[in-house]
């Protein structure tokens, strides 16, 4: 494979919108009130989370399997660095003098301080979730002979995003919220996660066909180790 001149940009694009969505995001419920369902609570980094996987897809389809598994590593590596770069900033003692840093203090708290159930499962949700979207379309590329490309990112995040919700929720709020709402929270992530990847196709059509003119590049994983414990690319 030639060296590829725009892949470094999308692996930025998926830690920075990780990051972004794991770091911001939570922080904040959103309430909206939709049509013919009601009122529906969710975190505000699902709003920006899905992006991180049309990346992942983009990825997968140009550059194939092997280069989309050091960008979920890399993910990986920097969520774990922010993870731990916040609990030391909160844990150090704030400067008494400072009245400015003892209104910061609480409130670093509140927004960094995630408790170990979210920190492990956001974690461990994003990793198999990425892994099993990516391994999904790879494999659906090769079967369809790269032909119809919506039906591999869509049924990817569907295989993907329904993996993530699956072990994120139960993780972090099993024994904390009821298993009536937690279902609930967990079936309209699945559902408006999904509805971004199908409102963003069009979109993905378009990058995946213009990096594969620019780049020359089209990959196959017909001869790929789809190990996920690997960083050869």
């Amino acid at each position: 494979m030639q060296t590829p001149r725009y892949y470094d940009f999308l692996l930025a694009g998926t830690v920075t919108v990780l990051l972004c969505s794991n770091l911001i995001g939570p922080a904040k419920a959103c309430v909206l009130t939709l049509p013919w369902i009601g009122v529906v609570t969710f975190g505000a980094g699902n709003l920006f989370f899905p992006i991180s996987y049309i990346f992942g897809d983009v990825m997968t389809e140009v550059y194939g399997f092997a280069r989309a598994r050091r960008a979920i590593w890399a993910g990986f590596a920097a969520m774990l660095f922010a993870t731990g770069m916040s609990a030391m900033i909160i844990a150090m003692p704030a400067s008494p003098d400072s009245d400015y840093n003892q209104v910061l203090q609480p409130a670093l708290e509140v927004v960094f301080g995630n408790t170990w159930r979210i920190v492990v499962a956001s974690m461990l949700a994003f990793w198999v979730g990425d892994f099993v979207n990516s391994y999904v379309l790879a494999k659906m590329k090769v079967w369809t002979e790269g032909r119809m490309l919506w039906t591999r990112t869509i049924g990817s995040t569907i295989c993907g995003q329904s993996i993530d919700s699956l072990l994120f929720y139960p993780i972090a709020f099993y024994g904390i919220m009821d298993n009536k709402t937690l279902g609930a929270l967990m079936v309209f992530n699945v559902l408006f996660k999904i509805g971004v990847e199908v409102l963003f196709t069009p979109l993905t059509y378009w990058v995946v066909n213009r990096l594969k003119r620019v780049e020359g590049i089209d990959t196959f994983d017909r001869d790929t180790a789809f190990t996920p414990f690997s960083l050869k690319a």
